[in-house]
């Protein structure tokens, strides 16, 4: 694992200067609150989050963390760098009353180094394009589950298709984004993300794709993974 952060302080920042508009569902943060539910059920399905341990990487104001913890998870562990979102997702969890979810400040690889093979599952969506070494933050997932857990990944292809939808689209025309939340050249190919897991003892068990449709405003799972995409592996 990588001795120093894997962490951009510009991302960090970027992302706590915002970090009290979390949970308002009309905020810079509507995105995620729309395909919360479609990602939470995609996860449940295949992983069954009842009673599981799971531990939910770069997990913001906690919005997936907490999904997770109330869908049934016996545990649920939210960990990011970002101060400002961490107490926020606490906050959060103190007046919604949610059982089973904790956060804490600590690096995915340092993580990864205490608890190595204990958790179920291991989330880490829209998470990995905002780091420096994104291919670290796999290798650690990948130590932190068990033989048998999930792995799961969310995060934006890398090609002309995704930066006039994910950028030009999202950020300038449709202003479903701030300006300026994501940089082209981190962007990340499957095939990139395939090696990476592979590299790091996973499977690939599926692949879906998230689309969007501003004239319905509605978001979808489907097979197109040109743009947004999801990916699900197993640990042998």
């Amino acid at each position: 694992m990588s001795q120093t952060v894997n962490a951009d302080p510009q991302e960090l920042a970027k992302f706590s200067e915002l970090a009290h508009r979390w949970w308002d569902p009309e905020s810079e943060f509507k995105p995620l609150h729309r395909i919360n539910p479609l990602r939470l059920d995609w996860i449940d399905r295949l992983a069954t989050l009842k009673g599981k341990r799971v531990v939910d990487i770069g997990c913001g104001g906690g919005i997936l963390s907490d999904a997770m913890a109330r869908r049934g998870a016996a545990e649920v562990l939210g960990i990011d760098l970002s101060t400002k979102a961490l107490r926020v997702a606490q906050l959060h969890a103190m007046e919604a009353g949610t059982p089973n979810v904790e956060y804490r400040e600590v690096s995915v690889e340092q993580l990864a180094a205490e608890r190595p093979g204990e958790f179920d599952v291991v989330t880490c969506m829209e998470m990995l394009e905002h780091v420096p070494q994104p291919d670290s933050v796999v290798r650690a997932a990948a130590a932190l589950v068990k033989p048998g857990g999930w792995v799961f990944f969310s995060t934006i292809n890398r090609n002309p298709k995704s930066f006039l939808f994910a950028i030009v689209g999202a950020e300038y025309v449709l202003r479903l984004l701030p300006r300026g939340t994501h940089e082209y050249a981190r962007f990340i190919r499957p095939s990139e993300l395939a090696g990476w897991s592979r590299a790091a003892g996973l499977d690939w068990v599926q692949t879906r794709g998230l689309e969007y449709n501003p004239l319905t405003d509605r978001y979808w799972l489907s097979d197109d993974v040109s743009v947004n995409y999801l990916v699900a592996c197993r640990k042998p």
